[in-house]
Order: C-alpha cells, then sequence, then structure tokens
C-alpha cells in the first residue's frame, strides 16, 4: 500500500504542476474531502474541488515544490513550497499537505499553510 500511496500522491502533484484538471481529478475519489488541518471542510467532491483547482491554475507562475515527503501505510504527508501569483505580487507559501489514499485515489486531504514570502524587485 505505502508505494501505491505515493504513486497517487505522486501523479497528483504532477498533474498540478501541469495544470491538468482532468488527471489532477482522477486521483481524487469522486467524494473526496479537502480540510484545513484539523478545521473547517473546504470542498467536498469533484463538483467542489474542480473550480478551486481552476482558480488556482489561473495563476500563471503556480507551481509546488516539494521540499519532503513522508509516507506511512496509506497517509501520505507533504511539505511544499508553492510558488503563486498573490494580488500583492509574486511569492512564495509554505504549506503542509496530508493526505489519505483508499483504492487508488484520494480520500481526504488536510492543509497547513505557512509563512507567505513576497518576491522582492532588484
Amino acid at each position: 500500500m505505502t508505494s501505491d500511496a505515493n504513486c497517487v500522491i505522486q501523479a497528483q502533484l504532477d498533474a498540478y504542476n501541469a495544470k491538468d484538471i482532468e488527471a489532477l481529478l482522477a486521483t481524487y475519489a469522486p467524494d473526496a474531502q479537502h480540510f484545513t488541518l484539523h478545521g473547517e471542510l473546504l470542498a467536498q467532491g469533484h463538483e467542489q474541488l474542480r473550480p478551486r483547482f481552476l482558480a488556482r491554475f489561473s495563476e500563471p507562475d503556480l507551481h509546488a515544490k516539494l521540499l519532503s515527503r513522508v509516507v506511512v501505510g496509506n497517509v501520505v504527508t507533504d511539505a511544499e513550497l508553492i510558488t503563486r501569483n498573490f494580488p500583492e505580487g509574486l511569492g512564495t507559501l509554505e504549506m503542509l499537505c496530508i493526505y489519505e489514499v483508499a483504492d487508488g485515489r484520494i480520500q481526504r486531504a488536510s492543509f497547513a499553510l505557512g509563512e507567505k514570502k513576497l518576491f522582492v524587485a532588484p
């Protein structure tokens, strides 16, 4: 199961960075849920996930850089540095992503946001 979960999450990250909405949603169960870490439900199901991802994909510089990954059974935790086009300018955001995989798809994902840093123009 460990390698299966790792493969699913890597496919999810690759699809995210390619801005391929269909490949990305294919890594999620139809009723998958996104949460803030230990908190509120952000989205449930492909109908709610799709517009959230598409809004992010409109950012031309969007990219998730994997800093580290830990796989324990069917749970995968990624530490990522996300390059974003924020309203106030280009920058990065630290993110901790915790995925639960079952039957070859992401069932639940929780996210903790870290520090946001804006790039300074030279």
